[in-house]
Parts: structure tokens; C-alpha cells; sequence
């Protein structure tokens, strides 16, 4: 059961990145965007986990919400207070 959990963040969290790829121009233009490498990426996206110094810098390259990105750190509630 908790295994299937940590299987869902890392699936959402890889869509959240993959979305956010999209909407920079791939995953070279929003590495170079927020001045990482595309291996970064790619080893983010791969691990379903992207550091928390870089949700701020992915959602201002890409206008993916950091709610998105890293619920765990930026949850909902934070918007509605």
C-alpha cells in the first residue's frame, strides 16, 4: 500500500515536470532556462523527484504551478490562506 503511494507521487511528479517541459519548449529550453543541465532534468524526471530549490525557477520558466511540482512543499491550502 505505501509502496503504491510513493509510485503515485513519483507518477505525478513526472507528469508535472513532463508538463512543464512541454510548456518551456523541451526539456533542453527549460534546462537552459533555469540554468541546469537537459541531464538534470532527464535524472529528475526519471526519479519522479525534482529538488525543492527548483520549483520556484521551473514554475517562473514554464508557468507550471509549484503546487504542481511539489505539492509536498507548496500544498493548496497555502493559496486559499
Amino acid at each position: 500500500m505505501v509502496q503504491d503511494v510513493k509510485q503515485e507521487i513519483k507518477r505525478e511528479r513526472r507528469a508535472a515536470l513532463s508538463a512543464a517541459c512541454e510548456a518551456a519548449g523541451g526539456v533542453a529550453m527549460l534546462a537552459q532556462r533555469i540554468g541546469k543541465t537537459p541531464a538534470h532534468v532527464s535524472t529528475w524526471k526519471q526519479r519522479g523527484m525534482i529538488p525543492a530549490e527548483m520549483a520556484l525557477p521551473i514554475e517562473r520558466a514554464s508557468g507550471v504551478s509549484r503546487h504542481v511540482l511539489r505539492p509536498d512543499l507548496y500544498p493548496l491550502e497555502e493559496v486559499s490562506a
